[in-house]
C-alpha cells in the first residue's frame, strides 16, 4: 500500500529540526554523493592537517638528545615522506579491488580470515576516537598559541569543539561538506604562501628566524643504544603524518560515479598536497631554527610559566611577523583544519560501524541511517568516546599522541598483508595470455609488498618507541574491542540460529475485529505474533510491513510466498524511513474507509536473560509500542518470545513454536499446507474485512 508522504518534521521535535534540519528522503540519498573538490575536505582533512603537528612531534623527540639531533631531522623527514607516497599508492591498489567502502577491514577479513579482519576494525575504531581526541587538541594548542589567555580553558574548549562537531556533522554529508571546504583549501593555501614565502626569504639570503633560535637546551648524555632509540622514537612520532590515508578507501561509496575512480584521484590529490606542506614546514622549520622541547623548562632562556607556541605559530610568526595578519590568517586556518580532521573520524567511524554492524559485529543500531541519512548513531558514540579520552587526558597534544597511530598502522600492516594474498589468488585465476590484467596485478602485488614491508616495520618501531609512553593502553584497548566484537557476532548468530524457521516448524492455529501484525522479518518470533492474532480471532488480520531496505522487503516477500502464511501481507512505504508514522497513515486511512474498528497492534518481543542484552534489542520495538499506544482506538499487545538466555532468569524453557501446545486443537489444524492465501484480485490499498483464514480444512 502506497502511504502519503509525511510532513518531514512530523517526528522530529522543533529543537532537532533547529539543529540538523528536515529530514530527507531514501530518494535523495544519490544527491549526497560528494564530487572530488567536496570529498577533498571531508576525507583528507585529517592526513593533510598531520602537517601541522608532524613536524613538531619530530623535532621535539630529537630535542631530547640535545640541539645537535637536529641535523638528522632532513633525513627522518625524508623517510617519511617515502613511507607516505608509498602508503599512498598501495591505498590506490586497494580502492581498485575493494571499492565497496570495507577498507582495510574488509580486505583483511577476505583475505586473512576473520579474527584478524575484526583486530583491523577495532585497531581502526580507536584511531578513529584517538583522531578526534588529538585533533581538536592540536587545534585548541593552535589557538592558545595565539591566544595565551584561553589556556586555563583549554579541556572546556575541547569538548566545546566535539560538540559542535557532532552537530555539523548530523546535518548531514553533503552539508558538512560545504561548511569545512573553505578552511580545508584556505589552510592548504596559507600555508603553502607561508612555505613559498619563507624558502624564497631563504634562498635570497633573508633566512626567516624564530623567536625560539637563540634558546639552548640542556644537554643530554645517551649511550649509543639511546642515541638509536631516539632517532627511531622521532620516525614513529613524524609518522604520525600518516594518519588519515585510509579514510578515503572507507569511504568510497560516499563519492560520485565514477566512484573507484573519482575515490583514487582524491586520494593522489591528498597525497601530493600532504607530501608539499610536511617537505616544506620542516624545511622552513629548520632554516628559522625553531626550537620546540616536550618539556619547556628544558629550554634555556624560556619562560616556562607561559605556554609554549607551537612550531607553526613559531614559523608564521618567523615568515610574516608576530601579530601580522597573515601570521592570525595561518593560526586561523591552522586551528580549523585542525579541528576539522576531525571530521575524517565523523566520517570514517560510523561507516565502518554500519559495516560491523551490517556483518553482525556491532549493535544493529549503527547500521540505521538518520534523519539526514547518515549513520547518526555511530556519530554520537564517537564523540562521547572522544569527549571522554579529552577529559581523561585532559587535551594534552604531547600525552596524547603518544596514543596515537598505533592502531593506524596496526590496520595498515593487516590491509597490505592482505592485498598481497589478494593479488596471488588473482594471478592465480588470470589467464596467462591476458597480458594486461597480468601486469596491473603484477604490479599491484609489487606496491602492496612494499606497503607490508614498509607498514610492518614501521609498526614495530612504533610498538618500541610508544609502548612505554602510554602507547601501552591502546594495545590493551583493540584486544578488548575484539574481544567484545567477537562476542556480540557470536551472540547475533546464536540468536539467529534460535529464531531460525525449519521446513516443518511453521504451524498456524486459529482465525479470528482488525489485528495489525508488524513484521519486519519472518522467523519464530512474527509467527508467534500472526498464530497469537489468528487464535483471538479478529475479523480481520492483516500482516504489515514497514519498506525501509528493499533487500529486506525483497527476502519477506519470498519467505511469505515459500511458508504459504496464511495472513494478507500489506507493504508500507517509508521514504523517510519511519515506522511510526506511516503505520499510523494506514490505520487512519484504514479506519476512514471501514469504519472505526478497534485496532490491535501485534509487536513481537524478545524477553533476555542478561542485562546487556537490552542494548542489543527491542530498541524499535519500545519506540513503537510508546508511540502506537498513543494512537486513537489502538491497542498493542507485545508478544513475547524467551530467548534461551532468559531461561536461567525465570527457569522456565523458551516459548514453544506457534500452534504445538495448543490444547485440543488437530494435529493439522493450522498447518500452512491447508492454509489459502487471500485471492489474487484482492487490493492490498482496499485492506479487505475478513482477511483472516477460513478455519481447518
Amino acid at each position: 500500500m502506497t502511504t502519503e508522504e509525511p510532513d518531514p518534521g512530523a517526528e522530529s521535535p522543533a529543537v532537532k529540526r533547529l539543529l540538523i534540519g528536515d529530514p530527507l528522503t531514501s530518494a535523495t540519498q544519490d544527491q549526497q554523493l560528494l564530487a572530488k573538490r567536496m570529498a577533498l575536505p571531508i576525507f583528507a582533512s585529517d592526513a593533510l592537517s598531520s602537517v601541522a603537528y608532524a613536524p613538531q612531534e619530530l623535532m621535539m623527540i630529537l630535542l631530547l638528545g640535545g640541539l645537535s639531533f637536529l641535523t638528522f631531522s632532513p633525513w627522518i623527514a625524508l623517510a617519511v615522506i617515502v613511507l607516505l607516497a608509498v602508503v599512498v599508492l598501495s591505498y590506490r591498489q586497494l580502492i581498485t579491488a575493494y571499492p565497496s567502502g570495507g577498507g582495510d577491514y574488509e580486505v583483511a577479513r577476505t583475505n586473512l580470515g576473520e579474527l584478524p579482519g575484526v583486530v583491523v576494525a577495532s585497531a581502526l575504531l580507536v584511531d578513529y576516537i584517538l583522531t578526534v581526541a588529538v585533533s581538536v587538541a592540536a587545534g585548541v594548542d593552535n589557538i592558545i598559541s595565539a591566544l595565551p589567555a584561553l589556556n586555563p580553558w583549554r579541556v572546556e574548549l575541547a569538548i566545546g569543539f566535539v560538540v559542535l562537531l557532532i552537530a555539523v556533522n548530523l546535518r548531514g554529508v553533503r552539508e558538512a561538506s560545504r561548511a569545512f571546504a573553505l578552511p580545508t583549501y584556505l589552510f592548504i593555501g596559507s600555508v603553502g604562501v607561508m612555505v613559498a614565502t619563507g624558502l624564497l626569504r631563504w634562498a635570497m639570503g633573508d633566512a626567516p628566524v624564530a623567536s625560539s633560535a637563540h634558546f639552548g637546551v640542556e644537554p643530554a648524555s645517551l649511550t649509543q643504544a639511546a642515541v638509536v632509540l631516539l632517532l627511531l622514537r622521532a620516525f614513529a612520532s613524524g609518522c604520525s603524518a600518516l594518519t588519515g590515508v585510509e579514510a578515503i578507501a572507507n569511504g568510497v561509496p560516499a563519492f560520485r560515479p565514477p566512484q573507484a575512480r573519482n575515490a583514487r584521484t582524491t586520494l593522489a590529490i591528498m597525497g601530493l598536497i600532504a607530501i608539499s606542506l610536511f617537505a616544506g614546514l620542516t624545511t622552513l622549520a629548520l632554516v628559522s631554527g625553531v626550537r620546540y622541547a616536550e618539556d619547556p623548562c628544558r629550554l634555556i632562556g624560556f619562560d616556562c610559566s607561559l605556554p609554549q607556541p607551537s612550531l607553526m605559530a613559531q614559523v608564521a610568526a618567523a615568515t610574516f611577523g608576530m601579530g601580522s595578519v597573515p601570521f592570525y590568517i595561518v593560526q586561523a586556518a591552522t586551528a580549523c583544519v585542525l579541528l576539522l580532521a576531525a571530521n575524517t573520524a565523523f566520517n570514517g567511524f560510523p561507516l565502518l560501524g554500519s559495516v560491523l554492524a551490517s556483518d553482525g559485529y556491532a549493535p544493529k543500531s549503527l547500521n540505521t541511517r538518520g534523519d539526514r541519512l547518515v549513520y547518526s548513531n555511530g556519530m554520537i558514540l564517537l564523540g562521547i568516546a572522544a569527549i571522554t579520552v579529552l577529559l581523561i587526558f585532559r587535551a594534552d597534544v604531547t600525552t596524547l599522541i603518544q596514543l596515537y597511530i598505533i592502531g593506524v598502522f596496526v590496520s595498515f600492516s593487516l590491509g597490505q598483508i592482505g592485498m598481497v594474498r589478494h593479488w596471488n589468488r588473482e594471478l592465480r585465476l588470470i589467464p596467462r595470455r591476458a597480458t594486461l590484467e597480468r601486469r596491473a596485478a603484477l604490479r599491484g602485488r609489487v606496491v602492496n609488498s612494499l606497503g607490508a614491508v614498509m607498514t610492518v616495520v614501521v609498526l614495530a618501531i612504533v610498538t618500541v618507541t610508544k609502548f612505554t609512553h602510554g602507547a601501552w593502553l591502546v594495545f590493551l584497548a583493540i584486544p578488548l574491542l575484539t574481544a567484545l566484537m567477537m562476542g556480540v557476532r557470536r551472540y547475533y548468530l546464536a540468536v539467529e540460529t534460535e529464531t531460525a524457521i525449519g521446513d516443518d516448524s511453521v504451524r498456524f492455529g486459529s482465525r479470528g475485529d482488525v489485528a495489525l501484525v508488524l513484521v519486519g522479518s519472518f522467523h519464530k518470533p512474527a509467527a508467534k505474533a500472526i498464530d497469537y492474532a489468528l487464535a483471538a480471532r479478529h475479523d480481520t488480520t492483516i500482516a504489515v510491513h514497514v519498506a525501509v531496505t528493499p533487500r529486506d522487503t525483497a527476502q519477506l516477500e519470498a519467505d511469505w510466498e515459500e511458508h504459504h502464511v496464511p495472513v494478507p501481507l500489506v507493504m508500507l512505504e517509508s521514504p523517510y524511513r519511519q515506522y511510526a508514522g506511516p503505520l499510523e497513515t494506514f490505520i487512519r486511512e484504514y479506519r476512514q474507509k471501514h469504519g472505526s474498528s478497534v485496532v490491535t497492534i501485534y509487536l513481537p518481543r524478545y524477553i533476555v536473560g542478561h542485562w546487556w542484552e537490552t542494548f542489543l534489542h527491542n530498541g524499535r520495538a519500545r519506540r513503537l509500542a510508546q508511540r502506537l499506544m498513543l494512537v486513537h482506538g489502538v491497542a498493542v499487545t507485545l508478544v513475547p518470545w524467551m530467548l534461551d538466555s532468559s531461561r536461567l532468569l525465570y527457569r522456565r524453557p523458551p516459548r514453544p513454536l506457534p500452534g504445538d501446545d495448543r490444547a485440543g486443537m488437530p494435529a493439522t489444524y493450522g498447518l500452512v499446507a491447508h492454509m489459502q492465501p487471500e485471492p489474487e484480485d484482492e487490493s492490498p490499498e482496499a485492506a479487505p474485512s475478513g482477511a483472516g483464514p477460513s478455519g481447518p480444512a
